[in-house]
């Protein structure tokens, strides 16, 4: 009979683990430990579980950089112990923090499923156990005496996707979240659906290179849209080590000299700008349009198909391991953990 494997299940906050905090204040979050009882199923996986809680428990719309660097933390001083781990996490930031640990933690070969809910774990019409327990048995799951995960992914209403390729598309519905540039990598039915040939399997081996560093609130991200402002190319962003360009369709722009002007000034002050769409899918093709040819005049990085929040996790992770201005676009363009489609 093969060892139960061991999983670890980290509480961040989030629907999953909340309730209506007293006078009706709204929903709060409380101590995971609190909500475990309303979940007796987990007792009859086939594996061993234990439970943590991030101390407090917040909001997702409050978690920070600092908190990103906490979690890493704990997965890293348990990563002898346990054999995967699940993060329950709220909805609203889940893809900005599972794509952060999927750089953060890069080539750990551990399973980390991030989870949570659109209704607290308590209430009658929950999706929060089918959530936990699948995410559970596929951070357990094995294949070929190996980890079947070997990456930061989400699991939520039936798909597993890659961290760094999920966004969050609906504020309503059970299905949160798409993977718009990348196919689901598990679809739990019946039958577990897995695309194998999808997943990660990280060709490098894990270095603890992200020691002792920090993330700076020194990346910024400016949305460009109709009858925008020309002073907004005229601010002075301050401290600002990447900006992230959020342009129309394939990587277009408005042909303003205020614009160009703007990526000029930044290309002489070493400040790397990274083109990505406001489109959920598709990529940027810059020079395909000559409303971008200026990007590609100016060095202006080409994030290609990444998410908003791949292309934050990445350009944090850069700037943090203080990544030289004449090197940062190659690496930028050159995928690490999955996030950017390669032609």
């Amino acid at each position: 009979m093969s060892e139960r494997r061991s999983i670890l299940i980290i509480y961040t906050g989030g629907t999953i683990g909340m309730q209506t905090g007293a006078s009706n204040e709204g929903l709060v979050p409380v101590h995971f430990s609190e909500l475990i009882r309303n979940l007796p199923e987990l007792n009859l996986l086939d594996c061993n579980i234990d439970h943590l809680t991030l101390e407090p428990p917040k909001d997702s719309s409050s978690i920070e950089a600092d908190d990103w660097l906490r979690l890493r933390q704990v997965i890293l001083d348990r990563a002898e112990t346990y054999f995967g781990f699940v993060v329950l996490h709220g909805t609203d930031t889940m893809s900005f923090s599972a794509s952060m640990l999927s750089f953060l933690l890069l080539n750990l070969r551990k399973p980390i499923v991030f989870t949570g809910s659109q209704l607290p774990l308590g209430t009658l019409r929950t999706d929060a156990k089918e959530n936990l327990i699948t995410a559970i048995e596929i951070a357990s799951a094995i294949h070929n005496e190996a980890p079947l995960l070997q990456e930061v992914a989400i699991y939520f209403e039936y798909k597993l996707y890659r961290a760094n390729r999920s966004t969050k598309v609906n504020a309503h519905h059970f299905k949160a979240f798409d993977s718009p540039n990348y196919p689901w990598l598990m679809r739990s039915g019946v039958h577990m659906e897995i695309q194998y040939d999808l997943l990660l399997r990280p060709s490098a081996v894990w270095r603890d290179e992200f020691e002792h560093k920090t993330l700076k609130k020194s990346v910024y991200v400016l949305k460009l849209y109709p009858n925008i402002p020309d002073a907004f190319f005229e601010i002075d962003f301050p401290n600002a080590e990447a900006l992230i360009l959020e342009t129309f369709g394939s990587g277009n722009s408005m042909e303003r000299p205020s614009l160009i002007s703007f990526l000029k000034r930044a290309a002489e002050q070493n400040l790397p700008i990274i083109n990505v769409s406001q489109c959920l899918g598709g990529s940027v093709e810059m020079g395909r349009y000559a409303s971008s040819n200026a990007f590609v005049s100016t060095g202006v990085i080409n994030g290609r198909d990444m998410t908003t929040e791949a292309a934050l996790a990445k350009a944090h992770y850069l700037v943090a391991l203080e990544t030289p201005y004449s090197d940062f676009k190659s690496r930028f363009e050159t995928p690490l953990c999955g996030e950017i489609s390669v032609k």
